[in-house]
């Protein structure tokens, strides 16, 4: 894997940048066997390829994606990265992973894109008060990063935030936790990709599984696929809403009902809107991405997908 540095980018640039080797290999069809298969090439299953190889040592390993690599739930999501749950075992989880994407880009020596500009949940009545309050204390208790604001301070810290007047809901505070932003969906599944194809693991492509093979015993022995058979002991389902579908080629109904959650998405607009800000109450959020378009996102819908 090549990797990238001032001193490469500039020496790729003298031969107008025809040089470049390909992000990571991606082989037209599986090898006839591996010790772990993962069935979903977003960016968790990527992230599942990449550590087991990089952690534990794993390298005979192949994600299976039925389309293109980020082309599912990853290139589709809100971004939003924040570690201020409530219950200390959530904070603490979400707290690993946010150290995780602070150096996740020296890692794999890919710009993931991560900014750390701020998450702000507004408080809209006196119990959205006393609720994230207890927010706050519950994570600086456990060590994790929240502070209170005043509306004076939400609005100095995002200006565009209107505060007060006839409002149906005025702000009467926030809580706010400086460390977490947002980060490049596409350039986190590229990332992780490079990443674990330097290590071995295998990247296929537009290779969708159609069934999971079990033998006597029940335990897993190979996972049928549009490129043929591929032998395995190990199955790891990484396939967000379609795992219960997955699951079910194996005989395993998951207690999991999949729910739409929807997003807009304006067009590419100058920066307007400089960090993350969530509403409890009105059950929405907005950010701007790197490219300038608006997100904007709220609730699940009321139906199954």
């Amino acid at each position: 894997m090549q990797r990238f540095s001032a001193f490469s980018l500039l020496r790729h640039a003298l031969s107008g940048h025809q040089d470049w080797e390909a992000q990571w290999r991606s082989p037209e069809r599986p090898a006839s066997a591996y010790d772990v298969v993962i069935i979903g090439g977003g960016g968790h299953g990527l992230a599942t390829a990449y550590y087991l190889a990089k952690e534990h040592g794993v390298r005979r390993v192949a994600v299976l994606e039925k389309g293109w690599i980020g082309g599912g739930n990853t290139g589709r999501n809100t971004t939003i990265i924040r570690s201020n749950y409530l219950m200390a075992e959530s904070a603490a989880l979400y707290e690993h992973a946010m150290q995780l994407w602070e150096g996740l880009s020296q890692a794999l020596n890919y710009n993931v894109m991560y900014s750390p500009r701020g998450v702000m949940m507004l408080a809209h009545t006196v119990h959205d008060v006393q609720v994230f309050q207890r927010h706050v204390h519950a994570n600086r208790l456990a060590g994790v990063d929240n502070e209170w604001l005043t509306p004076a301070q939400a609005k100095a810290f995002c200006p565009p935030l209107a505060i007060g007047g006839e409002m149906r809901y005025p702000v009467l505070g926030a809580a706010l936790q400086r460390r977490g932003g947002t980060a490049r969906h596409d350039a986190v599944a590229w990332g992780y990709a490079r990443g674990a194809s330097a290590l071995g693991v295998d990247i296929v492509q537009n290779c969708e599984v159609t069934g999971i093979v079990r033998d006597g015993s029940g335990a897993v022995a190979a996972v049928e696929t549009t490129r043929g058979r591929v032998a395995t002991r190990t199955i790891g389902v990484v396939a967000a809403g379609n795992t219960s579908v997955v699951m079910a080629m194996a005989g395993v109904r998951m207690p999991l009902e999949s729910y739409p959650l929807q997003a807009l998405v304006s067009e590419p607009v100058k920066p307007v809107f400089p960090c993350v800000v969530m509403s409890n109450t009105i059950h929405a959020y907005v950010s701007q991405s790197d490219k300038g378009e608006l997100v904007i996102g709220a609730g699940t819908d009321a139906y199954v997908s």
